[in-house]
């Protein structure tokens, strides 16, 4: 054997591209309703608020007049772009043509991003009037305190029940009107410590499917990384884990996501762009649809 065989040794490079771990797209879009606009704003939906039927006390009497109060729901666009550029000189040098990898990863900030809309306006400031110039806040009486269950606790059954028994005492009709529940990993782990969870002693049907918490006393949940913290009712750091039911929250699409590949003539090397955007916003259509469970 010729000892200047090392000479030829080679090199072997990985062909494919993996992208890192990372929510893949929205979770949340399903469960809202949307509605597609243009414009510089929309109303989703105009309200007529409840009105109480009146006893008869007389024969003949005068007869009054029931005016119901209207309101009107807002939303407004927010604008998201994400370009990428893929230079012509280093596509020469690699084995693997990244762009369709890039422009899968940027589909998919696109969707967390419409996720992050979603829930900032579950506790955000909402608009309602003839023209959105009155701002409206989440209901405090709507919020489940963090010691709910165990003082500065995180999600349990205790809270899961008070989230519920706030949407039923407001008759919102939950067996058409799906509840989901937005929780990260946390949440979940916490739930898991709950025997009334995983044991099927308290459940007709099983609530654990391959480990993961799907559903439990009507509530869907939905897992992701992306809920807001803030200062709870006991002056800690919580996780903020909205509870609502779908007709309860709106997104509204100006344009949805969309992708396109050019190359930037204007450009040295003449590269390519691949260039996705969006515009959506989102809004509560109710206050008493939404509930905030604090979870420490």
């Amino acid at each position: 054997m010729s000892v200047n065989i090392p000479t030829l040794f080679v090199e072997q490079f990985s062909t494919n591209v993996n992208l890192l771990v990372q929510q893949k797209g929205s979770r949340l879009r399903g469960a809202v309703m949307t509605g597609n606009y243009v414009g510089n704003q929309a109303s989703p939906v105009d309200q007529v608020a409840p009105v109480n039927a009146q006893k008869v006390v007389s024969r003949f009497a005068p007869m009054g007049r029931v005016d119901g109060a209207f309101d009107r729901r807002w939303v407004f666009p927010v604008d998201y772009d994400l370009p990428q550029l893929v230079d012509t000189f280093d596509k020469l040098r690699l084995i693997v043509d990244p762009q369709s990898y890039l422009v899968e990863s940027a589909v998919y900030a696109m969707g967390r991003a419409m996720d992050d809309e979603i829930l900032a306006a579950f506790t955000g400031t909402n608009f309602t009037g003839v023209n959105g110039a009155t701002s409206t806040s989440i209901l405090s009486a709507n919020t489940v305190s963090v010691s709910t269950g165990g003082t500065s606790s995180n999600l349990n059954v205790a809270k899961l029940r008070a989230g519920k028994k706030l949407l039923m005492s407001y008759d919102v009709d939950l067996d058409n009107d799906p509840i989901f529940m937005a929780i990260n990993a946390k949440a979940h782990d916490s739930l898991l410590n709950e025997i009334q969870i995983i044991n099927t002693d308290y459940n007709d049907r099983a609530v654990l499917v391959d480990g993961k918490v799907q559903r439990f006393l009507g509530v869907n949940f939905i897992h992701t990384e992306r809920v807001i913290s803030g200062t709870d009712d006991a002056s800690g750091t919580s996780d903020s884990l909205p509870m609502w039911v779908k007709s309860g929250m709106h997104l509204g699409i100006w344009s949805d996501i969309s992708v396109s590949v050019s190359q930037r003539n204007d450009l040295q090397g003449e590269p390519f762009q691949a260039y996705v955007k969006g515009t959506f916003g989102a809004t509560r259509t109710e206050e008493k649809k939404i509930i905030r469970v604090w979870a420490h």
